[in-house]
């Protein structure tokens, strides 16, 4: 991650308990800190094109080029049990 020479900081007030609540939870998942989560979050909120998962980035291209239908039928055959014996 990239800083500029002056690191800024930044207090928020009045944060609800239900976004409180979810932000540790999302924080405990990802393995990281509240402070660390809501870097990120803000981070992609503010530089939405910096780093772009696989997903995002296929989703992108396909938007660059108009998308596609694909008309492929569901299988509904019910999936076999895994067998580990």
């Amino acid at each position: 991650m990239e800083y500029d020479t002056v690191i800024g900081t930044l207090n928020v007030r009045n944060l609800s308990d239900q976004t409180h609540k979810a932000l540790r939870i999302q924080a405990a998942r990802h393995g990281r800190s509240m402070e660390a989560k809501v870097r990120a979050i803000l981070d992609d909120a503010v530089n939405p094109d910096k780093k772009l998962g696989l997903g995002s980035t296929l989703a992108a291209i396909g938007r660059d080029f108009g998308g596609i239908d694909v008309a492929a039928p569901r299988d509904k055959t019910p999936a076999e049990p895994a067998d580990f014996g």
